[in-house]
């Protein structure tokens, strides 16, 4: 272990702009160790930590990760695939995992620290649980010792597991469940989590090791959405069935929650396992790591997301890779069809730029809002990821945030670039910015959009005219919002 006397410890954090490795990054970094933080696309984390370094690296190309890994002495594994089919998915947590044991080989890196599934061995897994459990296989079988810890459901405010089940306790008074719901689980609350994968760097026995974690209760998921109905202080009926297979119950998530099925899919059918600790080596080693109750956990996330301390978000956590420089895009030679709205204000630049800085979730889209919902609607009835995601902050966004059925493609101080990810037959943006043109302030925000083909042409044209009434309502509707939170301020 390095002699912190002599010098501070070099860490790298993969996976840092999602939802594990952002809350671990400024925690490592109050604990004086000197971070770099590795992402696929460095935009995302801009601003994010002054202390740290940036580097952009993908798991599936060697070359990069050797030079993020330069220097290092501990390297975090935050990598994990949950889309796509089963075959490509294992082979792809093998290739990553083979590359990154290899790069950390030759870059002399002191440790592997690898977050992976909680699942007994010689038990039918689930492919999920068996690919994450695979990757942590293939990183042991290098010369750099591995810590790999296994957790099942993770609970905090804005983790996937937890936006599931407060989603589905909150929305149905009476749900129709399936046999998973019955298995048990051994939930642990986030912060504890992250004492574990920081702890570990003062305990050298836990290198080489296999550690699974979990909280202090062990309860089905049945339990779970009980014990969330109580805190909430609502009444819940539980009805199970044993004809809901994990797909159709991916799809009924789906309809019903913000998680896509192709997301819900392998948390359900991991669920089909029992996921319990299998000994108590977490507690002998690291015992300094006081575990959260379930209870108090659901109450401390719901007490952080009421007041808008939701630090990293699921759906931020870069599950698509952001689309190639937008300007690059809009000039291939493409035809761009667009809808540009100019209004021109004496409303402050500020007030303009806080207002279109706070469009969707909650606040909805501020002109013909039932318009956005019904698209919303019919995205989720076909597959798309629907309007429910909301977004991380009420007013701070953040590059590769989700915002509905948007994602953040660029933020700056006086321009919001948001890309759709929502079914569509072709691509589009949609970008507001102000202008200064004399004393007066000009919003421009421009709805533009890429056809695929003819289908792409037919869906513009046959929704231009809604396109005109809601795309010129919300320009209207910013600059009046701007102007009563200048009457407000004044």
């Amino acid at each position: 272990m390095i002699d912190e006397g002599s010098r501070r410890m070099r860490v790298l954090v993969t996976g840092s702009s999602g939802y594990i490795g952002g809350r671990l990054v400024p925690l490592l970094i109050e604990k004086g160790m000197t971070v770099r933080c590795m992402t696929r696309d460095p935009r995302k984390l801009e601003g994010r930590w002054q202390d740290a370094e940036i580097v952009s690296a993908d798991a599936e190309d060697l070359s990069s990760l050797l030079r993020a890994m330069k220097g290092v002495d501990i390297a975090y594994y935050l990598i994990h695939a949950m889309e796509g089919d089963e075959k490509h998915l294992l082979e792809r947590e093998r290739s990553n995992a083979m590359n990154f044991r290899d790069a950390a080989a030759k870059c002399g890196v002191e440790r592997i620290v690898y977050l992976g599934g909680l699942g007994g061995e010689g038990v039918h897994h689930s492919q999920h649980l068996s690919s994450r459990q695979e990757a942590g296989r293939v990183l042991s079988e290098g010369s750099v010792p591995v810590t790999e810890f296994r957790a099942a459901i993770i609970v905090g405010s804005g983790s996937f597991s937890f936006e599931m089940l407060s989603a589905l306790t909150d929305k149905l008074p009476v749900m129709v469940c399936p046999r998973w719901v019955n298995t048990p689980t051994q939930p642990i609350f986030i912060n504890d989590v992250l004492q574990y994968l920081i702890c570990c760097l003062d305990h050298p026995e836990t290198s080489g090791r296999v550690i699974d974690i979990g909280g202090p209760d062990i309860l089905t998921y049945r339990t779970m959405m009980q014990t969330y109905a109580e805190v909430r202080g609502r009444k819940r009926l539980f009805i199970t069935v044993p004809v809901l297979t994990p797909r159709l119950s991916a799809w009924w998530v789906h309809l019903v929650t913000p998680v896509h099925a192709s997301l819900a899919y392998p948390l359900i059918d991991g669920l089909r396992v029992k996921t319990v600790c299998q000994s108590d080596l977490a507690k002998r080693l690291i015992p300094e790591v006081e575990l959260t109750p379930f209870r108090e956990g659901v109450r401390l996330a719901l007490s952080a997301t009421e007041h808008n301390q939701v630090i990293t978000n699921w759906s931020g956590a870069g599950l698509s890779r952001l689309s190639d420089a937008f300007e690059n895009q809009i000039h291939t030679g493409i035809p761009v069809l667009s809808d540009r709205q100019t209004l021109t204000t004496t409303n402050s630049k500020s007030a303009i730029i806080d207002t279109f800085m706070r469009i969707g979730g909650n606040n909805g889209w501020y002109s013909h809002n039932a318009l956005w919902i019904i698209r919303g609607l019919i995205d989720r009835m076909i597959g798309g990821v629907g309007i429910r995601r909301g977004r991380r902050d009420p007013r701070n966004l953040r590059i590769g945030d989700a915002l509905d059925f948007w994602r953040v493609e660029d933020v700056d101080t006086e321009r919001l670039l948001l890309r759709a990810e929502m079914k569509l037959p072709g691509k589009a943006w949609l970008e507001f910015q102000v202008k200064s043109r004399d004393e007066r302030n000009e919003l421009i925000q421009t709805a533009y959009f890429l056809p695929r083909g003819l289908p792409g042409f037919i869906y513009w044209y046959l929704l231009l005219p809604l396109h005109i009434l809601i795309f010129r309502g919300m320009a209207r509707e910013i600059i009046r919002r701007a102007e009563l939170n200048m009457n407000h301020d004044s």
